[in-house]
């Protein structure tokens, strides 16, 4: 059974997909959907974000991790939506072919682009974009082990 939750949404739909809770959700909304398959979402990056007093003074920069964790982010949600994904958990497994083209400000909105071009029982693959006024910041491809999240008292 999938999760209900209608598209576009806003931040309580993108909390009904994903199990990460703040301060590391990096999804503000889902713009468009097809479960299992593909999805635009957007990030916006609150310029009040206690890790610009560290990267980098004087010049705030989103660090490259960060957008790599929203484009999984929003790639698991897409997954997470499809039918019989309730309740599972994405595990970031690989990123290959990374580029950073362009750097994330504080006070940008962030497109939060992902195809999936894998997608069994355990594995899926898809092939993501972050852009900022339609211009590329990042491009990679990313893993994803999808598994059973852990009972209360499992080890």
């Amino acid at each position: 059974m999938g999760l209900e939750v209608a598209f576009p949404c806003d931040r309580e739909g993108v909390l009904a997909l994903l199990p990460h809770r703040d301060p590391f959700v990096w999804v503000s909304r889902i713009v468009n959907c097809k479960p299992g398959e593909s999805i635009v979402a957007e990030l916006d990056v609150d310029p009040e974000l206690p890790l610009f007093a560290g990267h980098f003074p004087g010049h705030p920069v989103l660090p490259g991790v960060i957008l790599m964790e929203a484009l999984a982010q929003a790639a698991c949600c897409c997954l997470l939506s499809e039918n019989g994904q309730a309740g599972r958990i994405g595990y970031l497994a690989g990123i290959d072919k990374a580029k950073f083209r362009r750097t994330v400000l504080p006070g940008d909105t962030v497109s939060l682009e992902a195809t999936i071009t894998r997608n069994s029982s355990r594995m899926c693959v898809a092939d993501v974009v972050a852009r900022v006024e339609g211009e590329v910041c990042a491009q990679a491809t990313q893993k994803y082990v999808m598994a059973k999240a852990q009972e209360e008292g499992e080890q």
